[in-house]
């Protein structure tokens, strides 16, 4: 399956509808990631972090406009680096949104309609950004809580600091 990035969802200007399909495909990929991990409940909040936050990875990682079924293989380890721990990718995903609106706004010159895949990408980065989720506090002191997962302290985390490391795990597991 070839697919051919941010080229094919230029619309002609002429009331055609504009189809978001690389990001719709990055978010295929990070869903199927996912998924196979079985890591949580496709219906959690924890996985749409997930999926986001893999989604944006794989999204803005496709430098070349150009996502294939065989190139996805090859990009894992790309995308294990990129949601490494000691990576800075709240920044990289900052640059990268700004790079490609720079040149999404350069292409849109002569059309009136937004790029779709952009806008997508976007929303997803602030819904990742501005929406807090119910943690473990991996910070806490060791032993002041004793009992279960569900029983120790919990602190609210910014959605994309719970969604990255669960789609490393899911890229490590697949």
């Amino acid at each position: 399956m070839l697919h051919r990035g941010r080229e094919s969802t230029d619309g002609t200007g002429d009331g055609e509808l504009t189809v978001p399909m690389a990001w719709l495909y990055a978010e295929y990929i990070a869903d199927e990631l996912l998924r196979s991990g079985d890591l949580m409940p496709p219906t959690s909040f924890e996985f749409r972090a997930g999926r986001d936050a893999l989604a944006l990875t794989v999204f803005l990682s496709d430098t070349e406009g150009e996502l294939s079924g065989i190139r996805v293989i090859t990009q894992l380890e790309t995308w294990l680096s990129l949601t490494a721990y000691d990576q800075p990718w709240q920044e990289w995903v900052r640059g990268r949104l700004a790079e490609l609106a720079g040149d999404a706004a350069a292409a849109a010159a002569g059309r009136e309609v937004p790029d779709p895949d952009l806008e997508l990408a976007r929303e997803a980065w602030r819904w990742l950004r501005e929406t807090e989720l119910l943690a473990p506090d991996l910070n806490a002191v060791p032993g002041g809580a004793a009992g279960g997962e569900d029983e120790g302290p919990k602190v609210w985390t910014p959605a994309w600091q719970l969604g990255l490391p669960l789609g490393h795990l899911a890229i490590h597991l697949f």
